[in-house]
């Protein structure tokens, strides 16, 4: 198991402005070392106007932000050498094959040309594109795409690891050998810092977790221990329409639950989700199930189950 002894990330009353718009509102936060740290947020949260102030991409507008201990106002090139970015879109050069598209951007970190085609060799055998190393870039599948991405970011064998939506867009196959690579890097001793709209895959790789909405944090904390405190341990979903509300609330009176609709959904938020879906069914309701709380109950409960553009 990992420890977590000094902070690899620092903020304090972080704030980005693009002219009169705020972005990111006078936010704190620590990612420490040695973890991974998920950014959540519906679209427009200010979720990677955060990671791009992070990785010296975008300059802060006020507020304090030290990576690996530098501050980035002072220190961004030598912050850049220490990190390894995963941008949302896919930037490989279409012009290079694989390996060659490693082999290239080692040379901006100044590796020996020996040390250079070792790692890109391991790295390409350790995300399972050994096979495509004489390959174009552009006939390759959206899963390898993203794994060469990774790939890329580590050839310099980064401290920090910035993974901006890795998985999007991906099978589940792709996306689960992807997560596998990142525990490993994990357990190895890199930081990560993840921003993704996939609540499980966020469950399966955070240690912990920053909401964020409207650019500021509404929450912070390990994934689990928020999703017992803030919604409990099991979730009861009633396709219920209000006019039957109150029939619904009589039957399971003397039940502790908090409650929530959404549409022709009924959420019941609870500890006792056999005993109260028991008491629906003996009272005739039949479109029901009950099922653990998760990371994405939590997520709505925050941010709202509006639509965000």
């Amino acid at each position: 198991m990992n420890t977590f002894s000094s902070a690899a990330v620092e903020a304090k009353d972080l704030v980005k402005r693009f002219g009169g718009l705020t972005a990111v509102d006078r936010i704190g936060f620590e990612a420490r070392a040695g973890e991974c740290f998920g950014f959540l947020g519906p679209n427009g949260a200010g979720k990677t106007s955060t990671m791009k102030m992070i990785h010296c991409a975008s300059p802060v507008t006020e507020g304090t932000l030290r990576v690996l201990g530098m501050d980035v106002r002072t220190s961004a090139r030598a912050i850049k050498r220490r990190l390894g970015v995963v941008p949302q879109e896919t930037n490989l050069d279409p012009d290079l094959p694989v390996r060659r598209n490693l082999l290239t951007y080692a040379r901006y970190f100044g590796l020996p040309r020996a040390v250079a085609a070792e790692r890109a060799d391991r790295l390409l055998e350790t995300l399972e594109l050994a096979g495509r190393a004489n390959a174009r870039v552009d006939v390759l599948s959206g899963g390898m795409k993203r794994r060469l991405l990774i790939a890329r970011a580590l050839i310099h064998e980064p401290k920090l690891l910035i993974l901006d939506e890795p998985t999007t867009g991906l099978d589940p196959q792709a996306r689960h050998l992807i997560w596998q690579r990142l525990r490993r890097l994990k357990r190895e001793g890199v930081t990560l810092l993840l921003t993704t709209h996939y609540m499980e895959e966020a469950a399966q790789l955070c240690d912990r977790i920053l909401v964020m909405d409207q650019g500021k944090v509404l929450i912070e904390g390990n994934p689990r221990e928020l999703v017992e405190r803030e919604i409990g341990r099991e979730v009861v979903e009633l396709q219920v329409e209000e006019a039957e509300e109150a029939r619904v609330l009589a039957a399971v009176s003397g039940n502790e639950f908090k409650r929530e609709r959404s549409g022709d959904t009924l959420y019941l938020y609870t500890e006792l989700a056999l005993e109260i879906t028991a008491r629906l069914k003996a009272a005739g309701f039949r479109r029901l199930l009950y099922r653990p709380a998760s990371l994405e109950d939590l997520f709505l409960k925050l941010t709202g189950r509006e639509l965000r553009e």
